[in-house]
């Protein structure tokens, strides 16, 4: 036996060889079989070549991927792979040449249509292009250009602004992942699940696959384009899944540089201008002139924005990047081959001290009862400023001194549950998500003593959205005409205002309570003498505040003036009532989650025009691929909680933006319901333009949902983002895991396995994992 391709009922590739080099190629050649435009599209964005066939949308990244020497590093990392150890290295080069074999051979034509519409060959991968892909994948996942909005936005508004805005990036990938003890399962065994949040692309992110040999037999999650299963993978007899640690770990420097006649120059922090390597390439673009783009690196990284003539607009401005396999010439694909070797938690562990990046928080447990809850990856020690934003290059004090060592954690109550909140990874990170989706998996567990692998569905979808709490506070708070009339028997000079109005409807409220008052249902919404003063409710944990720089004080908002109340419209009052009514689940089939989106959108949208807000919707003339993260809507619409609940928001009025956002919504309220306009909205590289987007499902779940299919308030219902993946790794019985991913195994239109796993993703099932090769389809012998 060289190597032997089996199929299970949906398609998945089971694959059986001899020695991990033959199975590595076994791996390179069925994704190429299976994946061929992917990898295409993957290798062109490691290289940043991709302009070439996608055209100038793709100039941006393209620009990105050549300034910050993302194939010269993973070259750099490959060499220095295959000096420290040269085992792996040959096992990936084993894959690269299963690639080629698979994009070339005869008996296997690729019938991607995508290659036909762009006149593309597939091309040959190097050794060193599954380095490349990963790097990649990854060189945006610890969020730099966030350094970038906390400076813009502390431009406008003051540091103050950095806490207030903090919240999980439009740009950053999340995920939820659960691990539940022995003690608390059905089997006496562990069950670890979650699922993985990333941008929905199609072909998906990850790849179902069964890898075995004589030295290991593995299931799990691989990255179409490189070896082995990284993220998310069972044994048999150990498992483990990941987590984005939301750690820091990439600065941008700001740079001083000038020419000379010999080329560019830096100034250090010794106060001493340095020769910075300079070249220049060429970038193909389809349909228009090739461009020429500036390749600049100072000693702290290469110059990924602006230069010695500044930004397109003349802003004098240079931005270089120091990212960790930049400095060390190690991507961590040393883990790779002991990770699939792994027999207990201790060889994990082990593996795992040799990961680079991203930077992960891993759960991982074996069949004798071993657990494990770590941070995995590297983190440079540098000054807390470095976190915060762009720091001056020509100033001592911001050096890299050594790397973190990666915090541990233990379980609480039997359970560890991790989904990019401040956990374990803290001391690493400057930003986190809110802990709305952990505290909902922590209550979920809670609320049954033993689980089994069945069960884990159940939480994978549930649609409680605990952000809602601020706006319908803020709802709750809008006076009725019951209220008003009453305020209005009161004193002349207490009549008609917003306080006596609250008061009054607080007071109208009680009155009608028949009886004692019961226990708070954490389901219901808030109702007016329940719900904590918006004004005066305490601000989320968020990011340090940076140390206080010169900045243009904020405009002054006008002042509001105490004028007498009218209460709502019948139409508002009645959505009002409805929406507080709402049983808060961000349920597809749901009208009242609708008209809760579109209020929410409203308020986001009416902040935005506010004059104080405003000017930050203008970004610095950053490179286009980083202006996501300085976008003021998504970010409003990101952190729409924290701004509800500060005690202050620069004099802006939010009341009477509710009470307008209401208004509007009500005299044009969402006709169908919240899956009718929340679409999946996947990333393809090269879109069908006769596919319109209500052609998509419409899908169940929010930003801050454990179903976390993200929208973005006040710009579009579509989410781009949400589980990528799911899975259940069961470690009483590896046959009792399962998972799904979103499209289905194939990335060729018309297979019958191309969108074959939608329907139980949609539905929140999951396929079984079957390991047993007696039950699997067998391919001819490659």
């Amino acid at each position: 036996m060289s190597a032997e391709t089996y199929r299970d009922a949906w398609g998945i590739p089971h694959l059986r060889a001899d020695t991990p080099h033959e199975l590595a190629r076994a791996q390179g050649r069925v994704t190429a079989r299976d994946r061929a435009w992917q990898l295409e599209v993957e290798r062109h964005r490691a290289q940043g070549t991709s302009a070439s066939f996608l055209g100038p949308e793709a100039l941006s990244w393209d620009r990105l991927a050549r300034r910050a020497r993302l194939a010269d590093t993973a070259r750099r990392c490959f060499t220095a792979l295959e000096r420290k150890d040269p085992e792996t290295a040959a096992w990936v080069r084993a894959y690269a040449d299963g690639v080629n074999e698979g994009l070339t051979e005869p008996g296997h034509p690729n019938p991607a249509p995508e290659f036909a519409r762009t006149g593309l060959v597939p091309g040959r991968w190097d050794p060193w292009t599954p380095l490349g892909v990963w790097l990649a994948t990854h060189i945006l996942f610890a969020g730099f250009p966030a350094k970038l909005w906390r400076e813009h936005i502390s431009t406008h508004l003051g540091p103050e602004a950095v806490a207030l805005f903090a919240a999980d990036g439009p740009g950053t990938a999340g995920s939820n992942g659960w691990l539940v003890s022995g003690e608390r399962t059905t089997t006496g065994h562990a069950l670890i699940a979650g699922d993985p949040h990333r941008f929905i692309e199609d072909p998906g992110v990850y790849q179902q696959v069964h890898l075995s040999c004589p030295e290991f037999d593995v299931v799990g999650l691989a990255v179409p384009g490189v070896p082995g299963v990284a993220h998310f993978g069972h044994t048999g007899t150990v498992a483990w899944a990941i987590t984005n640690a939301m750690a820091d770990y990439q600065d941008l420097y700001r740079e001083r540089l000038r020419r000379t006649g010999a080329g560019v120059e830096a100034l250090g922090p010794d106060g001493i201008w340095h020769r910075a390597a300079r070249h220049t390439e060429r970038i193909d673009i389809a349909g228009e002139d090739t461009v020429e783009v500036e390749i600049i690196e100072t000693d702290r990284g290469p110059v990924i924005a602006g230069g010695p003539e500044g930004l397109d607009d003349g802003t004098p401005a240079a931005l270089s990047l120091r990212y960790p396999p930049r400095v060390t010439a190690d991507l961590g694909f040393g883990a790779l081959l002991p990770l699939l070797r792994a027999r207990r938690v201790a060889d994990v562990d082990r593996a795992l001290d040799a990961w680079a990046e991203p930077v992960n928080v891993v759960q991982a447990a074996d069949t004798e009862g071993g657990l494990l809850h770590r941070v995995a990856g590297r983190v440079p020690v540098r000054p807390a400023a470095n976190g915060l934003r762009p720091v001056p290059a020509w100033e001592p004090g911001h050096e890299w001194t050594g790397w973190h060592t990666p915090p541990r954690a233990g379980l609480t109550d039997g359970v560890a549950v991790m989904a990019n909140q401040r956990g374990p990874a803290t001391p690493l990170g400057v930003e986190f998500a809110p802990p709305h989706r952990a505290d909902r998996i922590t209550a979920l567990l809670a609320g049954k003593e033993h689980w089994s692998a069945a069960d884990m569905p159940a939480i994978h979808t549930d649609t409680h959205l605990g952000a809602a709490a601020p706006l319908l506070t803020h709802l709750a708070a809008l006076p009725s005409e019951a209220a008003l009339a009453s305020a209005a028997a009161l004193t002349p000079e207490a009549a008609l205002t917003p306080e006596a109005a609250l008061a009054s409807e607080a007071a109208l409220a009680s009155e009608a309570a028949p009886g004692p008052k019961a226990a708070p249902d954490p389901e219901a919404a808030p109702t007016p003498e329940a719900a904590p003063d918006p004004e005066t409710a305490p601000t989320p944990e968020a990011a340090p505040t940076p140390e206080a720089t010169p900045t243009a004080a904020p405009p002054e908002a006008p002042p509001t003036p105490l004028t007498p109340l009218t209460p709502l419209t019948p139409e508002a009052a009645a959505l009002r009532d409805r929406i507080l009514a709402w049983d808060r689940r961000m349920d597809a089939d749901s009208t009242d989650a609708a008209a809760y989106a579109a209020v929410r959108a409203a308020v986001v949208r009416r902040l935005a025009a506010h004059p104080v807000l405003a000017p930050a919707s203008v970004p610095p003339a950053y490179p286009e691929v980083l202006l996501p993260w300085l976008a003021l809507v998504p970010r409003l619409g990101h952190a729409l909680e924290h701004l509800l609940r500060a005690e202050d928001l620069y004099g802006i009025d939010r009341a009477a933006a509710v009470r307008a956002a209401l208004e509007e919504v009500a005299a044009s309220p969402p006709s169908g319901t919240w899956g009718d306009t929340h679409r999946l909205a996947p990333w393809r590289a090269l879109p069908d333009t006769a596919t319109a987007p209500v052609g998509e499902p419409g899908l169940s779940g929010d930003h801050d949902c454990v179903l976390c299919t993200s929208p973005v308030p006040g710009l579009t219902d579509r989410a781009a983002r949400g589980p990528a993946a799911r899975y259940v790794w069961d470690l009483a019985d590896r046959a009792n895991s399962r998972w799904v991913v979103p499209h289905g195994a194939s990335g060729l239109p018309g297979s019958p396995h191309h969108h074959d796993q939608q329907p139980l993703w949609l539905g929140g099932e999951l396929a079984p994992v079957v390991t047993d090769f007696d039950r699997l389809t067998k391919e001819p012998d490659d």
